[in-house]
C-alpha cells in the first residue's frame, strides 16, 4: 500500500479537495446570509433607535454567524455539495474545482 492511497492521492488532488471544501463552505455561507437578510426583512422594524451604522453592523454581523455556522457544518450543504463535486475530481484528477 502506497502512502498516495492512505492520504487520498497527491499533493495536488489534496490541495483540490481542500479548495473544494473551502469553496462549499463558502458558497453555504452565502446562502446562510441571504437567509438571515430575508428573515431579518419579514421583521417588522416598529422601534428605529439603530442609529446610522445599525444597518452596516446588522449586516456585518449577518455574514459573520453565517460564515461561522457553515464552517462548523451544522447544515450539511457544504457537505453534500462537496461529495457531489468531489466526484468529478475523481473522474478529472487533473483539474482544479
Amino acid at each position: 500500500m502506497t502512502v498516495d492511497r492512505v492520504t487520498g492521492g497527491t499533493p495536488a488532488a489534496r490541495d483540490a479537495r481542500a479548495e473544494l471544501k473551502r469553496l462549499s463552505q463558502q458558497l453555504e455561507a452565502v446562502f446562510l446570509n441571504q437567509l438571515l437578510q430575508a428573515m431579518r426583512a419579514s421583521v417588522s422594524h416598529e422601534s428605529s433607535d439603530t442609529g446610522p451604522g445599525g444597518e452596516m453592523f446588522q449586516a456585518m454581523l449577518d455574514e459573520k454567524l453565517a460564515s461561522e455556522a457553515a464552517a462548523r457544518e451544522t447544515r450539511g450543504l457544504a457537505d453534500a455539495l462537496y461529495r457531489q463535486l468531489a466526484r468529478r475530481l475523481d473522474a478529472n484528477p487533473g483539474t482544479r474545482p
